[in-house]
């Protein structure tokens, strides 16, 4: 069996899921990011997207982050944003809401965050 890693997804207010895993994917400002054990360390920011998560178990998360970051050392990875939101904490109306929203205001990262939620949404 390949190498595991342990992996935290943190909320401003929580810790929202944290455990073993086998595979991260994140989008960063350098582009999209796959870990998998022995990853070399690294330091990258975060910006709005999808972030999955293959648990050890074979269950696979995905969860809607907004910008932070996220550090990869000793295979532990943190993901730390202000805003997380796992698929079962989303509700589409709500989200679609929110991107309409922030259309209308020209809120570029808002409408970011709020896409994010809605592709949590499309693949889950």
């Amino acid at each position: 069996m390949a190498g595991t890693l342990q992996v935290e997804l943190v909320a401003a207010d929580r810790v929202v899921w944290s455990g073993e895993a086998v595979r991260v994917l994140a989008r960063t400002a350098s582009g999209d990011l796959g870990v998998l054990a022995n990853h070399a360390p690294l330091l990258s920011v975060l910006v709005p997207g999808v972030v999955e998560i293959e648990a050890t178990g074979g269950e696979r998360l995905r969860a809607a982050v907004g910008d932070g970051f996220l550090s990869v050392a000793d295979n532990r990875v943190s993901i730390l944003s202000e805003d997380t939101f796992l698929a079962d904490e989303i509700v589409e109306s709500d989200a679609r809401a929110e991107l309409e929203q922030a259309q209308a205001d020209g809120d570029d990262l808002a409408a970011q965050r709020a896409e994010a939620k809605l592709r949590v949404l499309q693949r889950s």
